[in-house]
């Protein structure tokens, strides 16, 4: 079975680390935090002192880092770990990055003869636990079916999105899409509430009406309405808020490069640093439901 190098075992990192076990690839993983690590060696992983190590005898590495700075300091430069990789090494970056960061990376990486896919993924802490992501893939579709059998093994939905960099762009322009959805839930809930309605009771109605969308379906930012979601646990566990204002971040970037007019994802990133500013960013995103509850 293909030897795999896993770097990176936070939230998302570990449970998908471990997917890839379950599915019997041999695994090599190295993370900063040392007890990550020693976890997964306690199940079957091979345990690296550093990234370079974990590339040793891979065919394949994969990457799960927080922000655009972690991936480029990882892979460029003359220490860089592509400089270590052998031609005809796969790899799939599947951090959420900036688009042009991930085109600086592969750039990088044709050059010295390795393939690579920008991969971010969708479907948060749960999905990685349950190998249900959605993969969004930047690079080249031949390079994309060599790698298939290895996303499946960690999602059931895996999206070519287009070529170097696509993937990036794909995942900002979602994650806007729900940081403003679950914004317009949340202020709406709020309204109905202290107009005298019940919470469970208005959140169906919009459910079911043409307010209806994923946060009424998955994930009501309303404690109470839904058993399972984050907001019913103190906003604790799911997408951290700082999370989500980082990848707004992201598509203000991209929305320059491209010359876009964004203002909904403008104001979702305002709304988002101001939570951030209140000491919120590690609670899920769906506590923006308290800036708009006195």
């Amino acid at each position: 079975m293909t030897q795999i190098a896993f770097i990176g075992l936070g939230h998302m990192g570990l449970p998908m680390a471990r997917n890839l076990l379950k599915a019997g690839f041999v695994l090599k993983v190295f993370d900063l935090v040392p007890a990550a690590v020693d976890e997964l060696a306690a199940e079957g992983a091979l345990a690296a002192a550093s990234a370079v190590e974990a590339t040793q005898d891979a065919l394949v590495v994969i990457s799960m880092l927080p922000a655009s700075r972690h991936v480029e300091g990882l892979y460029l430069g003359d220490a860089g770990l592509l400089t270590a990789l052998k031609p005809g090494t796969l790899v799939l970056e599947c951090s959420t990055i900036a688009p042009e960061s991930a085109r600086r990376v592969h750039q990088a990486a044709s050059a010295l003869g390795i393939e690579m896919l920008d991969a971010p993924v969708s479907g948060g802490t749960a999905g990685a636990a349950a190998g249900t992501l959605t993969f969004m893939v930047g690079g080249a579709a031949a390079t994309l079916a060599k790698a298939h059998a290895i996303f499946a093994a960690m999602g059931s939905n895996i999206f070519h999105a287009g070529p170097d960099g696509a993937g990036q762009v794909a995942k900002v322009c979602n994650n806007q899409v729900l940081a403003v959805q679950m914004i317009a839930t949340a202020e709406a809930m709020a309204m109905g509430v202290a107009s005298g309605l019940e919470p469970g009771v208005l959140a169906e109605i919009m459910r079911q009406s043409s307010g209806g969308n994923w946060t009424l379906e998955k994930y009501n930012p309303w404690p109470g309405v839904m058993e399972n979601a984050p907001a019913s646990r103190g906003y604790s566990g799911g997408f951290m808020a700082e999370l989500m204002a980082k990848d707004l971040g992201l598509a203000q970037e991209a929305a320059q490069v491209s010359g876009s007019s964004t203002p909904m994802g403008a104001l979702a990133l305002q709304l988002y640093r101001l939570l951030l500013k209140q000491g919120k960013g590690k609670q899920d995103f769906s506590v923006v439901q308290q800036l708009f509850v006195e």
